[in-house]
């Protein structure tokens, strides 16, 4: 009891600041409307997707919830970072608290953010037509929430073993702007994977995100690289490895 009760107090702290942080709320969705909203609008007279009837927008949608998904869940760092620097952290590492609960709150605690923001995302989709309603049945959600779910224990987890070793703000954001933006582009958010140079696919196949965006795209408007339990069986697999680093990491940890 006392385990899981430090992993619902770590979780409560990191909803509490995530909803009294209004700014926090609104940078995680105007990145994604706009790309929506100009991207995904502005292209959707000019590419055609074969086999997708809702156009570029359609196709781009899933995409960007993906995008979505990895920068809510891999600055999840950040907030370990502020709490290294305020002296907050090395008083939960002296508390007489696992430290695998610790990092097993922040996990959830960063995981349920991510996924409220996905979903705000998809309802945005929803609203400007990228997605059909006809794909919002029971099953389709529950398979779209344990992709998203998924996901974001990989890029939270991602975050926290950068974190873990990293001590200042400007060391963080320079290491994540370097790997974010390859991340993101070899995700297959904007283009079909499977069209690109050979040498391209292989970094792809390194890139957790894509088999999110894969399994998303599949989901939400039937279109898809490879099978939805592929896709679900492979981030289940990266996500177990990531999270064992990231407790290993933290639980190494000096405090």
């Amino acid at each position: 009891m006392k385990y899981f009760r430090t992993i619902y107090t770590v979780w409560l702290r990191e909803m509490r600041r995530f909803w009294r942080d209004r700014s926090r709320l609104i940078g995680n969705l105007a990145m994604p409307f706009m790309f929506l909203a100009f991207l995904g609008v502005g292209f959707n007279s000019s590419f055609s997707i074969p086999g997708l009837e809702g156009g570029y927008i359609g196709y781009l949608a899933p995409g960007i919830i993906g995008m979505s998904l990895m920068f809510t869940a891999i600055f999840t760092g950040i907030s370990v970072i502020f709490d290294k620097q305020f002296g907050f952290l090395r008083e939960m590492l002296v508390a007489p608290a696992s430290r695998w609960s610790i990092v097993g709150g922040k996990i959830l605690g960063s995981s349920t953010i991510t996924l409220i923001s996905g979903f705000m995302i998809l309802g945005i989709a929803l609203l400007m037509g990228a997605i059909p309603l006809s794909a919002i049945t029971v099953g389709n959600i529950l398979l779209a929430m344990v992709i998203m779910v998924l996901t974001a224990f990989i890029f939270v987890s991602i975050g926290l073993i950068i974190a873990s070793k990293m001590n200042s703000m400007e060391g963080f954001n320079l290491i994540m702007s370097f790997l974010i933006m390859p991340l993101f582009l070899l995700s297959g958010a904007f283009f079909p994977i499977e069209n690109v140079p050979g040498w391209m696919q292989v970094l792809a196949g390194a890139d957790p995100l894509k088999y999110g965006v894969d399994g998303l795209r599949s989901v939400l408007i039937g279109v898809g690289e490879l099978p939805v339990a592929m896709n679900v069986l492979v981030l289940f697999a990266i996500s177990a490895v990531m999270v064992l680093i990231a407790s290993l990491l933290f639980r190494k940890m000096e405090a």
